[in-house]
C-alpha cells in the first residue's frame, strides 16, 4: 500500500460518473471542422499573427528571460500595453502571462483581509482562485442579479469592496448587466472587475468588448482583464484601467512580480492579431451571424455571444453527443462538472468569424443527426435561461 493509492480510487469514480478528462493533441494539418476552440476572430492563423510571432522571437528571443520586473519587459510589452490600453478606451494596461494570471493578480493586488470580494455565481474558475486567494470574506451574488449584489453591498462591514464578474459567461454565453452592476458598484463605493475573456473581439464596437459596449469605456473605479490567446489567437493577458491600479499590481500582483514575463512571440502575435482587428471589424459582425447560424443548427436560442450552449443533462449524455460529432468529423465541446452543474452537462459550439457556408452546413447535417439521436434515447435538450 502507498500514500497514493487513493488516486486509483478516484480516477475510477470519474470514469464512472461520465468526469474523466483525457488529453487529445491535434494535428497540424486535418479534416476536422472545429466549433471548439476559442479562436473566435480566426485570428490564430492569419499571416500577419504568424508574421509578428516569428519577427518577436527574431529581435528577442524564444523567451523573455525572467521577471517582468527583472528582465522580462521589453519594448514590445510596452507597446502592447499602450495599445491595449488604447484600444479598450483605458488608461493603463499591464500584460501578463495568461488571463489566468491576470485574474488571479488584480483581486488578490486590490482586496485583502479588510475588503469584501462579490462574485457571479458562474465567475470563472480563475476569479474563483482569485476570490479565494484574496483573503478577503467572499460573497457569491445569484448569477447577473443585480439586486443581489446590492442587498450584499450594503450590508458590508468591511472597509473597501469589489465585484467581479465575467462579462461573457464561458459556458452559458449570455452578457451580464454591466451598466447596471457599474451603478450599483458606484452608489456603495466598490470597484468592478470584468473580465472580458470572452468579450473582446466578440463584442462591441469593433470588438472593444461588453464593457466599451456599455458605455462604460475608462470609467472610474473599473477595472478590466482580458485574456489575448482566444479572439487574438495568441497567448497571456492583460489587466486595464486606472494608472494606480497598474501601480498597485506592480508591487502587489504576485503572479506578475515572481512570474516569468509573456514571451516574446506571444506578444508579438498578439500585436499584430490587434492591428488586424483594427482594420477588419467586419470580423466582429461574422462572428454574430455564425453564431446565429450555429444555434438554429443545433435548435436552440442564439445567446448574443461567440458561445452557443446546447444543455443535455447528464455528463455520459454530453460525452457520447461530443463523440458522435467528432466522429463524424465535426469537434465540439463537452462542458461537464465541476464547469457547471451536475445536471447541466452540455456541448458548447464557438461561432469564429473564419467559418464558411459550406462549414455551417456541414455542421447543421451533423448536429442533426446527432442530437435526434439523442432525443430519440429521451434526452430532452435545453438552453440556460
Amino acid at each position: 500500500m502507498t500514500a497514493l493509492d487513493w488516486l486509483d480510487a478516484a480516477a475510477h469514480a470519474r470514469r464512472e460518473a461520465g468526469l474523466e478528462r483525457v488529453v487529445t493533441a491535434r494535428v497540424a494539418e486535418d479534416a476536422i471542422l472545429d466549433l471548439a476552440s476559442n479562436d473566435y476572430l480566426g485570428l490564430s492563423r492569419h499571416p500577419a499573427v504568424i508574421d509578428g510571432a516569428c519577427a518577436a522571437v527574431r529581435r528577442w528571443g524564444g523567451g523573455s528571460t525572467g521577471s517582468r520586473l527583472v528582465t522580462g519587459t521589453t519594448t514590445a510589452h510596452e507597446r502592447l500595453e499602450e495599445d491595449l490600453a488604447d484600444f479598450f478606451g483605458a488608461e493603463a494596461g499591464l500584460v501578463f502571462s495568461s488571463g489566468y494570471t491576470a485574474n488571479l493578480g488584480v483581486v488578490t493586488a486590490l482586496a485583502g483581509r479588510d475588503a469584501l470580494v462579490i462574485s457571479d455565481a458562474a465567475s470563472h474558475a480563475s476569479l474563483i482562485d482569485a476570490c479565494r486567494l484574496s483573503r478577503a470574506r467572499v460573497a457569491v451574488a445569484r448569477h447577473c442579479d443585480t439586486d443581489h449584489v446590492e442587498e450584499l453591498l450594503r450590508e458590508r462591514t468591511e472597509t473597501r469592496a469589489l465585484v467581479v464578474t465575467d462579462s461573457v459567461f464561458s459556458a452559458d454565453g449570455d452578457v451580464a448587466p454591466l451598466a447596471e452592476l457599474y451603478a450599483a458598484c458606484r452608489r456603495s463605493n466598490a470597484v468592478l472587475i470584468v473580465d472580458e475573456a470572452h468579450g473582446l473581439g466578440a463584442r462591441g464596437s469593433g470588438g472593444r468588448g461588453a464593457v466599451h459596449e456599455a458605455g462604460l469605456a475608462g470609467a472610474p473605479d473599473l477595472v478590466v482583464t482580458a485574456t489575448l490567446s482566444k479572439a487574438l489567437g495568441s497567448q497571456g493577458g492583460v489587466v486595464l484601467g486606472p494608472a494606480p491600479v497598474r501601480n498597485q499590481l506592480l508591487h502587489g500582483a504576485r503572479t506578475f512580480v515572481f512570474d516569468t514575463g509573456l514571451a516574446p512571440a506571444s506578444v508579438g502575435a498578439a500585436s499584430a492579431a490587434l492591428t488586424v482587428l483594427r482594420g477588419e471589424p467586419e470580423r466582429v459582425h461574422a462572428i454574430g451571424l455564425r453564431s446565429r447560424q450555429l444555434a438554429v443548427a443545433a435548435g436552440v436560442e442564439p445567446t448574443g455571444s461567440a458561445v452557443v450552449p446546447v444543455v443535455l443533462g447528464v455528463a455520459h449524455r454530453a460525452v457520447s453527443a461530443a463523440q458522435a460529432c467528432l466522429a463524424r468529423g465535426v469537434r465540439v465541446g463537452c462542458f461537464r462538472p465541476p464547469s457547471v452543474a451536475h445536471d447541466a452537462s452540455r456541448l458548447r459550439l464557438t461561432a469564429r468569424a473564419d467559418l464558411t457556408d459550406v462549414d455551417i452546413d456541414r455542421a447543421a447535417s451533423v448536429l442533426a443527426e446527432v442530437l435526434a439521436e439523442v432525443a430519440g434515447r429521451g434526452t430532452e435538450m435545453t438552453v440556460p435561461r
